[in-house]
C-alpha cells in the first residue's frame, strides 16, 4: 500500500490528486474512496492507497484516510 497526501480536489466533477512521498501526483476518482464520503475530503490529508494502470496512466484505488 502507498501513501500520500491530497494535492487537490475538483469537487464539482468528484475527482483530485495524490502527491505520493516522491512528489509524483496520482489521479483518483471519488468511486475509489474506502470508508471516507468525497466530500469529507480535505487537501493535505494524508491517505494510503493502491496504484492500478488504466488507459490514462496509474491511479489510485483503495484510497483510505491514514
Amino acid at each position: 500500500m502507498n501513501t500520500g497526501k491530497i494535492k487537490k480536489l475538483v469537487r464539482d466533477r468528484g475527482f483530485g490528486f495524490i502527491s505520493d512521498t516522491d512528489g509524483r501526483e496520482v489521479f483518483f476518482h471519488q468511486n475509489s474512496l474506502v470508508d471516507v464520503k468525497f466530500e469529507a475530503l480535505n487537501e493535505e490529508q494524508p491517505v494510503s492507497y493502491d496504484i492500478e494502470k488504466s488507459e490514462k496512466g496509474p491511479r489510485a484505488v483503495n484510497v483510505h484516510i491514514a
